[in-house]
């Protein structure tokens, strides 16, 4: 299924103010203790796609529930996709977010997968920008604070036979979202599933579709059992090649200056952190490499000293060290160790960028209230 534009393309956005708006001093409430996940903003963004018209009926509307008939494809074949990015304000009070053409991609190919309609980039970004139009003053703007955005995309057509939905809808929403680690940043201990996996050759890993953080909860509260932040995969194939945790890539700092992460095989979502952590790294002279890296690479090599620092990366927490991945046979590394000074480094340079405390050398940043 390829791009279906609307007849009216670049699409038009009604806007609809919301009768329910927080005041000031509701939201600064909000704001000073948002949690993750918790509080939404007083709008959200809604465009229908039917098989006849493409895209069309671009409107910003009050948020609130969804109007969905009980045979709704989603709800019983998950035909289903979203995307995850924030928004920063920055010292002047200006807004921006990070790589938004990137999240534009992703959700086109999720949705290629999912046999959904391809939404436009151009679409896309401009949805993000008419939420931050009548919603932006709920970016907030303590430290490591911002405003997350949620593009999500259901097949929301009556009808319970299986194919591809005839009518599908895309909605924004927006939660504002305090800082990820409290008291500065952790390092955490990772569990390692080795019953269940997370995506099979020929399935949906690379696709950001709920049907795979479905499948992770049990093995993530199986982590949670054994006092560990989250749950590392191995591939379905062969239960030898790490491929991710729940939600987040892996990277691991080799002796000498060379970063080693999983290669992208069809079943690792391909994170825009990431493909910026690699850049960065390059940026700095380091070696990359992709490929297949196991457990036993893992544990010999923090044995005999090769690696020397292991982090996790995605949207929400940006950066994560890791100090130990625990197992029913044992612990490689130190459940007490420090953050890395190489992981902690390039953290400090991603979130930089992302906040406008330094040059954006690479055209990373989008602003979304100009």
């Amino acid at each position: 299924m390829t791009i279906a534009e609307s007849s009216t393309f670049p699409l038009k956005f009604e806007l609809t103010p919301s009768q329910a708006a927080r005041d000031e001093a509701e939201r600064e409430v909000i704001l000073a203790d948002p949690g993750f996940g918790k509080h939404f903003t007083d709008h959200m963004i809604k465009i229908d796609w039917t098989i006849e018209d493409g895209w069309h009926d671009a409107e910003v509307i009050p948020y609130g529930p969804l109007m969905l008939d009980p045979s709704a494809a989603v709800l019983h074949y998950a035909q289903e996709i979203f995307e995850g990015l924030k928004a920063y304000r920055h010292a002047d009070g200006s807004i921006w977010t990070f790589r938004p053409g990137k999240n534009a991609e992703r959700l086109q190919r999720s949705a290629r997968r999912l046999a959904l309609p391809e939404l436009a980039t151009e679409d896309f970004v401009e949805s993000l920008k008419q939420l931050v139009a009548v919603d932006g003053s709920w970016v907030p703007s303590a430290p490591e604070t911002s405003l997350y955005i949620r593009p999500f995309m259901i097949a929301n057509e009556s009808f319970l036979g299986v194919r591809p939905s005839q009518r599908v809808a895309y909605y924004v929403i927006a939660s504002p979202a305090g800082a990820y680690f409290h008291g500065g940043v952790a390092p955490v201990s990772i569990w390692l599933s080795t019953e269940y996996s997370r995506a099979g050759r020929g399935g949906t890993g690379a696709a950001k579709c709920g049907g795979n953080y479905a499948a992770s909860l049990l093995p993530q509260q199986e982590a949670y059992e054994n006092g560990c932040a989250q749950v590392l995969f191995l591939d379905g194939e062969t239960g030898q090649h790490i491929d991710e945790l729940g939600g987040m890539n892996i990277f691991f700092v080799h002796a000498g200056g060379k970063i080693v992460t999983p290669r992208l095989t069809g079943t690792i979502l391909e994170g825009i952190t990431r493909d910026s952590i690699i850049q960065l790294a390059t940026d700095r002279g380091l070696t990359v490499e992709e490929r297949d890296v196991t457990v036993e690479e893992w544990r010999q090599g923090v044995a005999d000293g090769t690696i020397t620092e292991v982090f996790a990366c995605g949207t929400a927490a940006v950066i994560t060290p890791i100090s130990a991945l625990k197992s029913a046979d044992g612990v490689i590394g130190d459940e007490n160790a420090p953050a890395g000074e190489l992981t902690m480094s390039i953290r400090q340079e991603l979130t930089d960028i992302q906040y406008g405390r330094i040059a954006d050398r690479h055209g990373w940043l989008t602003r979304l209230d100009a």
